[in-house]
């Protein structure tokens, strides 16, 4: 028996879903018991959050197509305008019906067009017996748009009187996407970062054919063990599973090792990865030519890494962190609106510094900060605009844990004395 139960869908496909998505079965199957029957009304809005590669898009895509049920799927970073979105949910509406499998442009400027076209011309007579989802990915990208636009997808099913879901995928919490004035509260779900269990056991499923499953979660493992404390990302993850593994086979294909000598192959390969380590998001090169430089250096013994750097690379806003932190930490708060306000007002250069200030900060070594004060720094001295995403606080999470933060503060303190 599957472990998702559901009366109206047959076991097989339950099964054929359960496999599809390893690690997620209680957020799918809070779904499936949210979405109820097909004719039935479901909730009005879901609103699913959760860092970068938990599975949020993913699943919702697979569960809405392995169940057949009729959706649209629209990203908001794609459709960065209102009049864009609009008429892409129109346009794919459309497309629903058996009448028009293409579907035509609608042209939509306001959300009042929109509710009243969902109502007289887009929700034919084969739809109307069965809930739509509406699934707008990167819904974080609402709160830059109009006003109205939140609230009304919120109480769209209200206010066409039909059966419509809205669902909302984004990696922030809903406390953020709130408005002042009072909305519909959604049904809120979370998806939590994948454990490193999980990750083994979803980039074990896809081994090769001419391996065995074994072999492939021992090279998992090792994979992990190397990259898990940089790098949660699955996508990137199964990336570096597949960029790696003909090296780790290296000692095989030869006939050097079987693939139960796991001290051999992770001497054959260890080097390799940690080469790869110092570029793991950031693709300087394709797969092809990082493939033909490692046949051509292992030829002549040396290996080289994925990019020119010979430093590991951050991530970018672990970068303007660590900036963040050294100016939080060598100048007074009293500073801070001087020195990252346009409009601060006239402040007399006498009584700017205090006695005790003019001693130079890095003799007397770096001061603890509030979170906050270095969030907000961080927010002045980023040219773009930054939410304050679940990805901040996590990148801001690992610089503590790692304690790069306080090496990299003690470190820029005894330069400083050193070159005075």
């Amino acid at each position: 028996m599957p472990n998702f139960e559901h009366p109206e869908y047959p076991e097989a496909t339950l099964l054929h879903l359960e496999s599809m998505v390893p690690c997620r079965e209680s957020q799918v199957s809070s779904l499936l018991s949210i979405f109820g029957e097909r004719q039935h009304f479901s909730f009005p809005s879901i609103f699913i959050y959760g860092h970068t590669s938990s599975g949020k898009t993913y699943v919702m895509q697979t569960l809405l197509e392995t169940l057949e049920l009729p959706h649209v799927f629209v990203n908001c970073v794609e459709c960065f305008t209102s009049r864009l979105l609009l008429e892409e949910i129109l346009t794919q509406l459309q497309s629903l019906s058996s009448e028009n499998k293409h579907g035509s442009h609608v042209p939509c400027d306001t959300f009042n067009d929109f509710v009243r076209l969902f109502k007289q011309e887009i929700i034919t007579q084969d739809l109307q017996n069965q809930t739509v989802y509406i699934v707008l990915d990167k819904a974080e990208q609402l709160r830059e748009m109009e006003a109205n636009m939140l609230p009304g997808f919120l109480r769209l099913q209200e206010m066409t009187d039909r059966n419509v879901t809205v669902i909302f995928l984004s990696e922030i919490v809903w406390e953020l996407f709130r408005p002042n004035t009072g909305c519909l509260e959604p049904f809120t779900l979370y998806f939590p970062d994948y454990s490193i269990g999980n990750l083994q056991k979803i980039l074990s499923h896809y081994h090769p054919p001419e391996y065995s499953a074994d072999f492939y979660a021992a090279y998992i493992n090792i994979l992990l063990g190397v990259f898990y404390t940089v790098c949660r990302d699955l996508k990137e993850l199964r990336h570096l599973a597949a960029l790696n593994f003909t090296k780790y086979c290296e000692p095989v294909v030869r006939g050097e090792a079987n693939e139960r000598d796991t001290r051999r192959l992770w001497k054959n390969i260890e080097s390799h990865l940690k080469k790869a380590m110092q570029t793991v998001y950031l693709r300087e090169i394709s797969s092809s030519q990082w493939e033909r430089i490692q046949q051509d250096d292992g030829e002549s013994g040396h290996l080289k890494g994925l990019s020119a750097h010979a430093h590991v690379e951050l991530p970018y806003y672990s970068k303007f962190l660590l900036i963040a932190a050294y100016l939080a930490s060598y100048n007074p708060a009293r500073t801070d609106k001087r020195f990252f306000l346009k409009h601060h007002g006239k402040i007399k250069k006498t009584n700017f510094l205090k006695k005790h200030e003019k001693t130079s900060n890095h003799l007397l070594g770096p001061k603890p900060f509030p979170l906050d004060r270095l969030l907000a720094i961080l927010y002045s001295i980023v040219d773009n605009k930054v939410a304050p995403t679940a990805n901040i606080f996590s990148q801001d999470r690992e610089l503590r844990h790692n304690k790069v933060l306080v090496r990299f503060l003690v470190k820029t303190s005894l330069t400083a004395i050193w070159t005075l």
